[in-house]
């Protein structure tokens, strides 16, 4: 089952992921939100639409911008509606 770790805390797990692009989109409430901060962050993907991120907070530490996910995905990425992927050296495996 894929699990995304950070700091030896797991910030999210499920065997319903998406991969997109070699990331792996978690369902929302598959994901710990106790560990998510909203970041003002925003950039755009020519064909999955607007992605807003989140930092990332553990044992007081903070991953700037190190989740994101799209609220109102493009049509062609529609799969992913609902789902947060991560980097900045979160693992998942």
């Amino acid at each position: 089952m894929p699990k995304a770790t950070w700091k030896g805390v797991v910030i999210a797990e499920s065997d319903d992921t998406v991969v997109v692009e070699g990331n792996h989109y978690f369902p929302a409430d598959s994901v710990a939100i106790e560990h998510l901060e909203k970041s003002d962050t925003t950039t755009v993907c020519g064909w999955k639409g607007t992605a807003r991120y989140y930092h990332l907070k553990v044992d007081g530490e903070v991953n700037r911008d190190a989740a994101w996910y799209y609220p109102e995905p493009k049509e062609q990425a529609v799969a992913i509606t609902g789902r947060v992927a991560f980097w900045k050296g979160v693992e998942v495996v």
